[in-house]
């Protein structure tokens, strides 16, 4: 069975969760590189792992800040997300004048994933589920041996992704959560997008907004 390791790396003022995750035979993915792409090529070479992918979960500039500047640097594919997040890819260097980051540039990634899907990193096999809401193209990546998921913006501990930016639907990230996430079992463990690790159940059992 495929063993996972995995790190996270906070990253620009808004704190944004990127995670460094590896195969026991150090091929790796960046989930989310959201800024400081030197810091996070500094840790990959430090724990002497090969990066093969770079992985998004939407299109928010704290979520995808550095992701063109690792594509040119290293040559890997871009994966993810889904193809409705071209709204938010587009909007890049809008988003980069509005919070005060530096100057973006639009880009497309090298693969569009569906619910469904799959992606390798090495060994490593990932479920990729469309999570629609915090945005229209948002996916999840699910690590089902380790009984992991990355969630972005979905859910936190606590709490639920914002709805109120364009294309925002609050009742489609519900449906979401529960009939995509829950689903997976109660002692799946998340990395959210921002905060604190959580597991499936605790939310299911303590978050005011999907408890129940």
């Amino acid at each position: 069975m495929a063993c996972m390791e995995f790190t996270i790396l906070p990253v620009t003022p808004y704190q944004q969760n990127c995670s460094l995750v590896w195969d026991d035979a150090g091929r790796a993915a960046l989930i989310d590189p959201g800024g400081e792409a030197d810091r996070l090529l500094a840790e990959v070479r430090q724990r002497g792992l090969a990066l093969e992918k770079i992985l998004l979960t939407h299109g928010h500039l704290d979520h995808v800040g550095a992701a063109a500047a690792l594509r040119d640097t290293l040559g890997i594919p871009i994966v993810g997300p889904q193809r409705e997040e071209a709204f938010w890819l587009d909007l890049l260097p809008r988003q980069a004048e509005l919070f005060g980051f530096p100057p973006a540039g639009i880009f497309v990634p090298d693969r569009w994933l569906e619910d469904g899907d799959t992606v390798e990193v090495g060994s490593l096999r990932f479920d990729v589920l469309h999570c629609p809401g915090h945005t229209p193209g948002h996916v999840v990546f699910y690590q089902p041996e380790a009984k992991l998921a990355f969630v972005g913006d979905v859910l936190f501990k606590g709490s639920i992704g914002r709805t109120d930016f364009p294309r925002g639907d609050h009742a489609a990230l519900l449906a979401a959560i529960r009939g995509k996430l829950f689903p997976l079992g109660d002692e799946v463990r998340f990395v959210p997008g921002h905060g604190a690790m959580s597991t499936l159940g605790r939310e299911r059992r303590e978050n005011p907004f999907v408890a129940g």
